[in-house]
């Protein structure tokens, strides 16, 4: 067949499982291209929190845990039931760790162990305390020269000052920057190292979280050639006796005909961006919000599907749920957030639907807070409801906490007040006795620290996202302080879980059961081994960054 450029490989998708393929298939001589859609490389791993969930990883003992396999296997049955895919959990457990370490021996990929990091749902049998999960380790974007505008900026809640990553870790330190010396110079430090950077980059080059993956991986490519190419968008697949043999490529050259030796591999971050296929998948689609790339079109997966793939359909849910506020510009810009770990776990917020009345623990995962407003239709979309005194010391949404002012988002219509309750449900159209008694039962499970209604802070991953200097409970305070404030928050996701079904090579299966030749999926375009269930973090990426590999080791004949 006639083709513009032939490789051993080409991928579609430049995040965590697009990278993981193309640098174990190099590493192994094979000659790759990644081709990503979008105008920056990273994909949705870039806006990402970062964490990675590999049970039983080699940096396990670094923070004193060992690793009981049949533990795992427990608490993910416990989660998946009769949906748990038996073999594709086994090699993700057999292959993860092999991954970490052969990824951190030959790249630049380094990862660090959370020493306290519960499992999502840790009262289930052999949950963990910590140490599944990982972190990329920090890193200086100045390493990648020139290519660092190429790496795709990190979700605007991730930066303050306009431009500086922070973690959970650097916000503590800067909101506590008068309190005690090593705060202050911590702080000072930090600001200064942004300053610098600001004189010759367009952000802070102190890289964090999914931001420091993706340039990791991308360093890693770059150090080894491989190409990587913007703003090239797949378009159909090229065929020959029932083999996938290259891929038709819109560029801005033109269309490209671009051949694969050994195969084709869709790592184009799953339908986020795709319309027609949340109406398809997603409950309550138009009131639904993603924060996932809207590049993120289903581009793979439909490709995969065209050529005789199937949709996985035994998943509890489509997508990894979190909740998401908007607030409109006055230019007509629309921003949103994703209430992850930052608010609703802490003391003095309470949740509530349009009828004023509590439905969800407010510190459960983000993906069970939205079950939860799934399942009653009254919290589409709910509150989150919190006093002067909360704003302050935690901000909510896009209100960042401390002394400033939140006027700007009072008059964007984002953060309602009211200087009672009573006028507080008058402003967001909900029963004021209603929001009067579920007020009322939050300062009561206040006083006492148990909520015996929802049992916000009942668990050890609701205490971890709280207040620990809180008591006697570190995520249940009073909402007394006028005025009060709430803030609307509509079902959302951080990526999708539905996908193409494959094999444990990461191979695409047709119809029939058998794979698809020359055709391979991983991260969010290979249907999710954890069926759409969320009960860790970095279940995504974990999956992800283990599938990529075994998907290279499969192209270059070493499984």
């Amino acid at each position: 067949m006639s083709f513009d450029e032939t490789f051993d490989v080409v991928v579609v998708g430049s995040g965590a499982a697009g990278l993981s393929v193309a640098l174990t298939a190099s590493i192994h001589g094979l000659s790759v291209l990644v081709i990503e859609k979008a105008a920056t490389l990273g994909g949705s791993t870039a806006i990402s929190g970062g964490a990675v969930w590999v049970p039983g990883n080699p940096h396990l003992s670094e923070v004193g845990f060992t690793e009981s396999r049949e533990a795992v296997l427990t608490y993910l049955r416990a989660i998946l039931g009769n949906r748990m895919n038996l073999p594709m959990i086994e090699t993700f457990l057999d292959r993860g760790p092999e991954m970490i370490s052969f990824l951190e021996r030959n790249t630049e990929l380094r990862l660090a162990p959370r020493a306290v990091s519960p499992d999502y749902q840790p009262d289930l049998p052999g949950a963990a305390t910590g140490g599944r999960t990982l972190d990329p380790v920090v890193y200086d974007g100045k390493a990648l020269g020139a290519a660092f505008t190429r790496l795709k900026r990190p979700l605007n809640e991730f930066l303050v000052f306009g431009g500086m990553m922070v973690n959970r870790k650097d916000i503590d330190m800067l909101l506590g920057a008068t309190k005690t010396l090593p705060n202050f110079w911590g702080a000072a430090k930090l600001i200064l190292k942004y300053a610098a950077d600001r004189i010759t980059h367009p952000r802070g080059t102190r890289l964090l979280m999914g931001n420091a993956l993706a340039a990791r991986l991308i360093k890693s490519a770059l150090n080894r050639n491989i190409p990587m190419r913007e703003n090239h968008a797949a378009r159909d697949l090229i065929l020959e006796e029932g083999r996938v043999a290259g891929l038709v490529v819109d560029t801005p050259q033109g269309e490209r005909r671009l051949g694969a030796r050994r195969g084709v591999v869709f790592a184009s971050g799953g339908f986020p961006g795709s319309a027609a296929m949340r109406d398809k998948l997603v409950p309550h689609a138009r009131q639904h919000y993603s924060m996932a790339p809207q590049d993120n079109a289903g581009d793979g997966i439909g490709l995969g599907l065209d050529a005789g793939g199937t949709l996985g359909a035994e998943n509890v849910g489509n997508a990894f749920w979190t909740p998401v506020s908007v607030m409109c510009e006055a230019d007509g810009r629309e921003v949103r957030f994703p209430h992850l770990i930052l608010d609703r776990a802490k003391p003095g917020l309470v949740a509530v639907d349009q009828n004023g009345r509590r439905f969800v623990n407010e510190s459960t995962s983000y993906h069970e807070f939205v079950e939860a407003m799934h399942r009653s239709p009254a919290a589409i979309p709910a509150f989150l409801v919190c006093d002067a005194k909360f704003l302050k010391t935690y901000g909510i949404g896009l209100v960042r906490p401390g002394p400033g002012s939140p006027r700007r988002y009072i008059d964007a219509g984002y953060l309602l007040t009211g200087n009672s309750i009573a006028e507080l449900a008058a402003k967001i159209g909900v029963d004021p006795k209603n929001l009067a008694a579920s007020v009322a039962e939050m300062n009561a499970a206040a006083r006492s620290g148990k909520d015996r209604a929802f049992g916000k802070g009942s668990t050890a991953y609701n205490r971890y996202l709280g207040d620990a200097a809180h008591k006697p409970n570190p995520c249940l305070g009073p909402v007394e302080t006028a005025p009060f404030y709430a803030v609307k928050v509509f079902p959302g996701d951080i990526g999708t879980a539905a996908g193409l079904e494959t094999d444990t090579a990461a191979r695409v299966l047709g119809k029939d059961g058998a794979p698809i030749p020359g055709l391979y999926a991983c991260g969010n375009d290979m249907n999710s081994i954890m069926a759409g269930s969320y009960p860790s973090a970095g279940i995504t990426l974990g999956p992800a960054l283990t599938f990529g590999y075994i998907a290279g080791l499969s192209l270059a004949g070493k499984l």
